[in-house]
């Protein structure tokens, strides 16, 4: 029986999450497992895999072939690279204690980057977050600077009007009482 290590799709259309499992080759995609051995959610950023880095080591010596994504997942959590240790423990190339302490610093340099990755990631969303804010702040000014201007330009407007209505009020007054004095006098 030739077992892969693949992808299984579990959550919603549109949302995928995965489980990493040792499977039979000729079992579906979403069928039967031989064992779980971790779970990938690309939904967040960077992608949040958990691995069971023994069992996926115990699973690639007894000969399983992970998918193209299966392995990138094995490359990127450090399965392989134990693997890859173990064959060399095997051989007698090192001893036990050197691969794991080779492991232990290559699983440190890797955590250092992701959280390098995540603290970049934070400040970057900070950044825009501020930048978005003093935006939307100018906008607001500006269209607090425009009322300001129209409500201006009213009472001006307003005050012209009652100008030109005194000044029309003044010299309709003022024929009349001609028209007044006129009719007086005849």
């Amino acid at each position: 029986m030739s077992v892969k290590i693949r992808l299984q799709r579990h959550g919603k259309k549109g949302k995928p999450f995965y489980w990493v499992v040792a499977a039979d080759a000729r079992s579906k995609r979403d069928g039967k497992f031989l064992e779980k051995i971790g779970t990938y959610n690309p939904n967040t950023n960077p992608a949040t895999i958990d691995l069971d880095i023994d069992s996926a080591a115990k699973w690639l010596h007894n000969g399983a072939q992970p998918t193209d994504t299966a392995r990138a997942i094995l490359s990127y959590k450090g399965a392989l690279l134990k693997h890859h240790l173990d064959g060399g423990v095997r051989k007698g190339a090192l001893t036990q204690e050197q691969a794991d302490e080779k492991l232990a610093k290559w699983l440190d340099e890797k955590a250092g980057k992701v959280d390098a990755k995540k603290d970049n990631l934070s400040t970057s969303k900070a950044d825009a977050k501020a930048k978005a804010l003093a935006a939307e702040k100018k906008v607001n000014e500006d269209r607090i600077a425009a009322a300001k201007q129209a409500e201006a330009a009213k009472v001006e407007e307003v005050a012209a009007e009652e100008e030109v209505a005194d000044v029309e009020a003044t010299t309709e007054e003022a024929p009349a009482t001609e028209e007044n004095n006129e009719e007086t006098q005849a």
